[in-house]
């Protein structure tokens, strides 16, 4: 991420799962940025999604809805999660009750672990 952009993302795959992490800010100016990076993670038909927001500095409204909808398109082919350990992420979820809609893991190995064992995440649902 440069100066100029306030997000930026990354796809890594590990064996069917992608694991698209985003870092800066995820408000409805980046929003489009955000929902680019999910389309093209989906691409290969990975069998989960991992958002991973471990160091998202800011996560607006705009985010969260575009969290909401990813669940909604990718739950009927896959399976999906998000990462949030920080106030900056996993607050904003926990409040609205995200949390509760979709599986919330402190680290991307723990929604690796969970996801390779087929197990629900506690709270969560997929």
């Amino acid at each position: 991420m440069s100066r100029n952009d306030p997000i930026s993302t990354s796809i890594s795959h590990e064996g069917g799962i992608a694991v698209l992490a985003v870092g800066g800010d995820v408000d409805l100016a980046t929003v489009p940025s955000f929902q680019a990076a999910i389309t093209e993670a989906l691409t290969q038909e990975p069998t989960a999604l991992v958002v991973d927001l471990s160091t998202v500095d800011f996560l607006a409204s705009a985010g969260l809805q575009a969290l909401v909808a990813t669940h909604e398109n990718v739950s009927k082919c896959a399976r999906f999660a998000v990462v949030a350990d920080g106030p900056a992420t996993s607050r904003p979820i926990q409040l609205t009750g995200l949390d509760q809609v979709f599986s919330l893991y402190s680290s991307v190995d723990e929604a690796l672990a969970t996801l390779n064992s087929g197990a629900q995440a506690p709270g969560g649902a997929d």
